[in-house]
């Protein structure tokens, strides 16, 4: 069930420095490229007001822009593992970025919706293989007693995109044009080309498994029409009967993708990933933790506008400190590790993001300005921390053999965590709305801050099940990023 055990062609040393400084270039690409994704992810969706008028479109149609996008990045994300053993690390990596940057240049230009469309398109491409390519680099070329420092490295644009795209893509579209969203991309792509040519490994597979065909179309469709019917419940305001339709069907996909798994021989993800304590706990905890968190960057800029009337370039100013303290969770992260290890670090840590959550039902107070941004910078900082160990976790046991199909997994996992973060906090709000009434936004906010909060609590009880005598408790040297 495992498959072929892979033999790479430039083999991962097995001794580093304290310090993984002799990885710190291929560090810096991979999260270059993670940067260039989440900044586009979203900053495109402040600015879809400024694409509909210039592209005599209708505002109503413009969802289509982010649907092209999201379909693309989930029908072949599954599949980025494979590619990478069949064709190497480099080419695929390479490929993805030219993609993207091409893509971003096309979006650029275009003069009708429809071409617009088609060009998010070629962007999905690049950026299905973007972030799981990148990762399975790192996995594959820096030692597992080092995996912890390089990717709490690399996992800050994950917290500082999503942060910094909203008010980056309103200041663009108000102040210059909304093209700019995508052509900023083209510096960041060209350097990225540049780099990868120059430092990323050329790991390639000696043994590649046959392609599971019908699995990946299985899959691949499930988790799309799950994403699909999350993004429906949530941004995009679909009605009920739609997003559940779509929901059951994808449901239905992944159920029978489950089945053929079990008695195919090579099977995308093989069901033997889940015997391994750290990478089954990580999945599910990275899944439901973000229930909680995921909804945290699509709340927060509507409680400042909405609760207490920022503007909405005041209130991406207000996401700063959020983002800086994220950057700042990296450093020490060894240290609680080797102190705490990762299971009672996770318990405590995913119980500490809930309260932070919870925490902003103080709006409705007025707390002073200053106690605001304390709050906002203890959320980041904890998130931060939070998504490196998380991460780490989840791939710190696999072997090569396994890494590819396991860190693809994650891939899908967070993509589509992201979507039902968002749902989640979005049915909970429109509730609240609904009950309370939209002259009550204060209260509102409230209410669903505190469910939130909540609600991401539960994935405590996930990191209850990791086992205290693996890796993952802690014993291991774990350098400082």
């Amino acid at each position: 069930m495992t498959g072929t055990r892979c033999r790479f062609h430039a083999r991962r040393p097995r001794t580093m420095s304290a310090h993984p400084a002799s990885s710190r270039p291929l560090l810096w690409l991979v999260a270059i490229g993670l940067l260039m994704q989440m900044l586009d992810s979203t900053i495109v969706n402040t600015a879809l007001p400024s694409m509909a008028r210039d592209l005599n479109a209708s505002p109503l149609r413009m969802e289509a822009v982010i649907i092209a996008y999201m379909l693309t990045v989930a029908l072949l994300m599954p599949a980025s593992g494979w590619m990478a053993d069949r064709f190497g690390v480099r080419r695929v990596y390479l490929a993805a970025i030219v993609l993207f940057t091409l893509g971003s240049v096309l979006c650029a230009y275009s003069h009708t919706l429809g071409q617009l469309v088609a060009s998010r398109v070629v962007q999905g491409v690049g950026g299905a293989m973007l972030m799981p390519v990148g990762r399975l680099s790192i996995l594959r070329t820096v030692p597992r007693e080092q995996l912890l420092a390089a990717l709490s490295f690399v996992v800050m644009p994950a917290m500082v995109g999503p942060l910094l795209g909203p008010f980056l893509g309103g200041w663009l579209a108000e102040q210059v044009s909304w093209h700019w969203i995508f052509l900023i991309n083209v510096p960041i792509g060209a350097l990225g080309i540049m780099l990868t040519l120059r430092i990323m490994p050329p790991l390639k597979s000696a043994d590649v498994r046959p392609f599971d065909v019908r699995g990946f179309l299985l899959f691949s469709l499930g988790v799309t029409l799950v994403s699909l019917a999350l993004q429906g419940l949530g941004e995009l305001g679909w009605s009920l009967s739609v997003a559940l339709w779509l929901l059951v069907s994808g449901i239905g996909l992944l159920v029978s993708y489950w089945l053929h798994a079990m008695r195919f021989l090579h099977p995308l993800f093989p069901p033997a990933l889940f015997e391994i304590n750290s990478f089954s706990v990580g999945i599910l905890g990275n899944l439901f933790a973000r229930l909680g968190s995921g909804g945290v960057p699509f709340l927060l800029p509507l409680m400042l506008q909405l609760g207490l009337g920022y503007s909405p370039m005041h209130a991406g100013t207000m996401l700063i400190p959020m983002a800086l303290a994220a950057l700042v969770a990296r450093f020490g992260v060894g240290g609680l590790v080797r102190r705490f290890g990762y299971r009672r670090l996770l318990i405590v840590n995913t119980l500490l993001v809930g309260v932070m959550i919870a925490s902003f039902a103080s709006v409705a107070l007025r707390p002073p300005l200053w106690v605001l941004i304390v709050q906002l910078a203890m959320m980041g900082y904890v998130n931060g921390l939070q998504f490196t160990l998380m991460n780490t976790v989840t791939l710190l046991d696999l072997d090569d053999a396994r890494a590819s199909s396991g860190n693809s997994l994650l891939s899908v996992t967070m993509q589509l965590s992201m979507s039902l973060g968002v749902a989640s906090a979005a049915a909970l709000l429109g509730g609240f709305v609904h009950r309370l009434g939209e002259g009550d936004m204060l209260r509102v906010f409230q209410y669903t801050f505190v469910s939130v909060g909540v609600l991401g609590m539960v994935a405590a009880a996930i990191f209850m099940q990791l086992h205290d005598d693996s890796r993952t408790a802690g014993r291991e040297e774990v350098p400082d990023a």
